[in-house]
């Protein structure tokens, strides 16, 4: 048990709760912990017990279940008694010193005299507790075994007055915090992932196959489901559970109670009520839905009305009412709105849930006064049950039931949030069967045979199909799915866009001024040197000031206002040129800036010479004092541009808050890695430890490197599966600084085998040196990977999940370029990554507005991918040379993340484009916002992208006549080849002993050929305008498209290089013989 931690924060926090609620007693409807003297509990060691006061108690406090353990709770300390081992975890406990949070006393079992003097050690401690009567225990709880009967015994032998405690605590423990949200939230999850993902599946294909499949078999197979990956959102099954036996029912046989058990009747056709709920790390969830199979009209209408109820008992549920006022409510919403169903309702409306699935005392009943709290969960469920349906053909299906049902979260305001959103109306549940005969009649007049089946009874089990009714009772392929999700995205993408620019409002950067250098405050701080005196060249290194001689007066120059020196000797002299920065010269990236006054006189250089010769009786000659100030002035500026080079570092950096180590021997630590970036050129190892706030990372050299919990935006752990490292990688929402740099990506990794292979050792299959190699290094893997995985569990479990672990998906990855090399991207449940290479490339999917694909063309083998951040003055993120056969893979994976995404033939300016929109979003949205990376967007042909890659393409507008444009896609198709093959011939034989000269005079002559066979050719009785480059300025508008394509119309043609195959040289040979007998000829482009 010392290897678990305890969540001090959450304990110190439940237990001031308690002890104030005690001393202080604010809940209206139960007072029964104001009169008690002394609290005690006692968890035994029954496995069949699942839930229990006692447990739900030590589970909230503690965050473990600790079995064979009593918990005494006196007005002055807290007393545990329990086993050595768990009593090294309580130890955790005895180091808080907190106001409202009593002293802990631990007492450690003695099965010497089998804890009778700790049996009287207790019952002393809750005799002084207060007046030592009236002692608060859950009376509904009993233990058996002998630890938990000794004590009962000891209790009678006292003689204490027992109260029930259990409907106080549990009001006191519903309203749940972070942590405790999180958990339900994950809970809930994976209850809608076994519900949607396995069940629905399996009643969908028992149907469409006809098959006799029992209740319990479906009820066993969702228990199983849950310790399968797929099903648990990447959660540890270990810390899954179910929370009730899953319940099948049908056939006319319906319980709508969660203490009703799936029978081993065969699944019926008709209405299915189904639910079930997971808990994870003790929290519970819970989902209900029904199927309906053919449902009749009365029965749709029926369900609707159900899901209408429940809809109103979420708008009731608001913090500070009554659970009974909910229900009457509710109950006279039903009467108003259909009082034939008021005697069919379900008794209750559902009842809070948290570390119990099912909280008696606090239901949404006609009789509960309990107020409800923010932040309390509900299991809110709705039934409607004894119906019938009398145009049903078997027995079973003349008696039916509804029943839905949701985990619900009480926040601010109404209604209650959903956290079991998945979809319930009847369009998502109806099931509608049909028949292989009806099928041949809709292929003969579809809008008849939908007719007949409806009203058609469906007799015998022939071969049939189920279809739900959201496909729209038509087969669907995966791409028009993802284009219609798409059109959504697309629909929402500018609103949203909106509305997060409007809020923004206008939050330019402040300019930064260059700080204005003073040598000397005062002429009491210049000093005093014989050189000064005597007009010599004078390099301060104090101020960082050169003392220079101008007409005969010392005059100081700070070493900032010097741009750069040059020294000469020439003959008998040595000449020394100061360049200083002045308005209008050429400055570096960081050199100059902003000048406080410019409108001022600047000098721009300085020279001075002085003689070699040494006269009689000099110790040196004249010109060593320019060498000597060459010298400082070099050594001077370096030092003053390396300091001046930390700062601007600095000043972008974001204080963090400092960290807090923690004393206890327990902290997670990982040891032996390395780090990256380098803290300093040499590679070195090093420990990481998880403290209070932090991470703390120390070098064998000793370079402390500190990564706070609430700096992390992301933290990733990529096991060494397929890797030679295994690694932990933390992306930051704030740069830190250490090796004088700073780092907004840190990485602790190890080795987990040799990188290099020595190919000139002899190898052999059979070499046993080698076999075992191997496996020592199969060994070191699965220690590493344990070691790491434990590492991040229990970093999880002590920041309350505030730091979760991504991992990323190898089985998603696709190869692609962010930077110089080709890498495997791979996805996370957030983000898009890679991790092994450096540097690393790290994408936050909440950050992207959209994505866009370039050079989608099928006879490219990439294509490139940019990634358009919602913060616009960001700089977009691009991933080069993706293969063409990932397109698809990608495009389901962006599609399933719900992030927006186009395409496109062109590689586009995008500098320009964010330039355009951030200095006008208003304008940009006006004009149709991203609809402009859109294929059908605008009023373009459908050869307009190959147009766009020339300089002189033409675009028709919409006042253009249908002719006009005809006519261009012609034209477009023949400049397309005709660009094709001036590319080809460019880099020809036949072309490279030609001159400009030859070139213009050939085009030209080649110009006027072209506009002799086209100028007055007449079509249909009208003579068309020449069509060329030149004559896209007269065009009255543009669309948004043109607006933001690039130019460059060799984009596509450099990335695919030489990688031509020869089919496609026929096809262009083909194209331009049918250009030439269509009556155009080449054109060569000139630029």
């Amino acid at each position: 048990m010392s290897s678990f931690v305890l969540d001090k924060e959450a304990f110190v926090r439940r237990v001031k709760r308690l002890y104030t609620e005690w001393k202080a007693p604010s809940i209206g409807h139960d007072d029964a912990l104001s009169n008690l003297d002394c609290i005690m509990s006692v968890v035994g060691a029954d496995e069949d017990v699942i839930y229990s006061k006692s447990m739900a108690l030590q589970l909230w406090l503690l965050g473990y279940e600790l079995t064979d353990t009593i918990s005494v709770f006196a007005s002055d300390a807290i007393y545990f008694l329990t086993s050595k081992k768990k009593i090294e975890f309580l130890k955790q406990t005895q180091n808080i010193s907190e106001e409202g949070v009593p002293e802990i006393k631990l007492l450690v079992r003695d099965r010497t005299d089998k804890d009778k003097g700790n049996y009287e050690k207790l019952i002393k401690a809750i005799q002084n507790s207060k007046k030592g009567k009236r002692l608060g225990v859950f009376t509904k709880d009993a233990y058996p075994g002998e630890f938990s009967e000794a004590w009962k015994k000891s209790l009678m032998d006292s003689k204490f007055e027992h109260v029930d405690i259990s409907t106080i605590i549990a009001y006191l423990m519903c309203p749940k915090d972070e942590s405790e949200i999180n958990n339900i939230r994950k809970a809930s999850l994976v209850s809608m992932d076994i519900f949607n993902k396995y069940l629905k599946d399996e009643i969908m294909d028992i149907i469409d196959s006809d098959k006799k499949v029992k209740h319990t078999k479906l009820s066993d197979g969702c228990e199983s489901a849950i310790t399968e990956k797929k099903y648990t959102s990447g959660l540890d099954p270990r810390l899954l559970d179910m929370a009730y036996p899953p319940i099948i029912q049908s056939g006319g046989n319906y319980s709508l109670k969660f203490s009703a058990a799936a029978d081993k009747n065969a699944l019926h056709f008709g209405v299915i009520v189904c639910s079930l709920g997971v808990r994870y790390k003790s929290y519970c969830s819970n989902i209900s839905r029904t199927f309906l199979v053919n449902p009749t009209e009365a029965m749709q209408e029926n369900y609707t009305f159900l899901v209408s109820v429940q809809e109103e008992i979420l708008k009731q549920l608001v913090p500070n009412t009554k659970l009974c006022e909910v229900y009457e409510k509710t109950l006279a919403y039903v009467k108003k709105e259909k009082p034939s169903m008021v005697d069919n309702l379900t008794k209750s409306f559902g009842f809070a849930m948290g570390l119990e699935f099912r909280e008696n005392s606090i239901v949404v009943g006609p009789k509960c006064q309990a107020l409800i709290k923010k932040n309390m969960v509900f299991n809110l469920h709705v039934g409607i049950s004894n119906l019938t349906n009398p145009d049903a053909t078997d027995k079973e299906g003349k008696t039916y039931a509804l029943f839905i049902g949701d985990t619900v979260l009480v926040g601010e305001q109404s209604p209650a949030s959903v956290m079991t959103p998945s979809k319930k109306k009847i369009k998502n549940v109806g099931i509608f069967i049909k028949d292989d005969s009806d099928e041949e009649e809709e292929d003969v007049d579809d809008k008849k045979a939908t007719q007949e089946d409806q009203s058609t009874e469906i007799l015998g089990r022939s071969k049939r199909n189920a279809v739900m009714d959201s496909k729209l009772r038509n087969e669907i392929n995966t791409e028009e799915k993802r284009k219609e999700h798409q059109r959504e995205l697309a629909q929402q993408l500018n609103e949203r866009a909106k509305e997060r620019l409007a809020k923004q409002g206008d939050t330019k950067e402040a300019e930064k001024v260059r700080k204005n250098t003073v040598s000397y405050k005062s002429m009491s701080q210049m000093p005093r040197e014989p050189e000064v005196k005597e007009l010599k060249l004078y390099v301060d290194k104090k101020y960082e000031t050169v003392i220079m001689p101008v007409f005969g007066i010392q005059v100081p120059f700070h070493i900032s206002t010097i741009k750069n020196i040059s020294q000469s000797v020439e003959g008998e002299y040595t000449y020394l040129r100061i360049n200083f920065f002045h308005p209008g010269a050429t400055m570096g990236r960081n050199e100059g800036g902003l000048y406080p006054q410019p409108e001022a006189t600047f000098v721009k250089e300085v020279t001075y010479r002085s003689s070699n010769v040494k006269e009689h009786g000099e110790v040196a000659a004249p010109s060593a004092n320019l060498n000597n100030a060459f010298r400082l002035i070099k050594e001077v500026q370096k030092r003053f541009k390396t300091r001046e080079a930390e700062e601007r570092e600095k000043e972008d950096l974001v204080k963090q808050d400092t960290l807090i180590q923690s004393q206890n021997k327990g902290n997670p630590k990982l040891k032996d890695l390395y780090i990256r970036p380098n803290i300093v050129t040499k590679r070195m190892t090093g420990s990481l430890e998880a403290h209070t706030n932090g991470f703390r990372y120390i070098s064998v050299r000793g370079d402390k490197v500190d990564i706070l919990y609430n700096n992390i935006k992301s933290a990733f752990f990529q096991p060494c599966d397929g890797e030679m490292i295994i690694l932990l990688h933390f992306h930051l929402k704030y740069a830190i600084m250490f090796g004088k740099k700073k780092h907004l990506d840190v990485q602790f990794y190890t080795e987990v085998g040799e990188i290099t292979t020595d190919l000139g050792k002899h190898q052999h299959m059979h070499d046993r040196d080698d076999l075992a190699a191997e496996q020592s290094e199969r060994e070191l893997r699965h220690k590493l990977k344990t070691a790491f995985k434990s590492f991040c569990e229990k970093v999880e479990a002590m920041t309350k999940s505030v730091v979760e672990f991504d991992t990323p998906f190898r089985e998603l990855g696709f190869p692609g370029a962010p930077f110089r090399s080709t890498v495997t991207l791979q996805p996370t449940s957030g983000s898009l990554v890679n991790l092994t290479e450096w540097p690393p490339f790290v994408i936050t999917l909440d950050d992207v507005e959209l994505v866009h694909f370039e050079r989608v063309q099928f006879h490219l083998r990439n294509f490139d991918m940019i990634f358009v951040f919602k913060e616009y003055n960001k700089k977009v993120a691009m991933v080069n040379a993706i293969p063409m056969n990932m397109l698809d893979h990608v495009k389901e994976w962006l599609n399933s993340c719900d992030i927006r995404y186009s395409e496109g033939v062109q590689s586009l300016n995008w500098q320009k484009i964010m330039k355009t929109i951030t200095d006008d979003p208003e304008g940009f949205f006006e004009q149709g916002g991203w609809t402009f990376l859109d294929p059908e967007s605008g009023s373009e042909d459908e050869n307009e992208t190959a147009e766009s890659e020339e300089d002189e393409a033409y675009n028709p507008t919409d006042a253009e006549s249908d002719e006009e444009s005809e006519e261009d896609s012609e034209y477009s198709e023949a400049s397309e080849d005709e660009s094709d093959e001036s590319d080809d011939d460019l880099g020809s034989d036949e072309e490279s002993g030609k001159d400009w000269s030859d070139l213009e005079r050939e085009a030209a002559e080649e110009d006027r050929n072209h506009d002799y066979a086209t100028d007055d050719k007449p079509r249909n009785g009208k003579f068309e305008p020449k069509k060329h480059g030149k004559s896209s300025k007269h065009s009255p508008s543009k669309s948004s498209k043109d607006k933001y394509h690039n130019r460059d119309k060799h984009h596509s043609s450099s990335s695919s290089g030489h990688n031509k195959s020869s089919s496609k040289d026929k096809d262009r040979k083909r194209s331009r013989d049918d250009s030439r007998d269509n009556g155009h000829k080449s054109k060569k482009s000139r630029h």
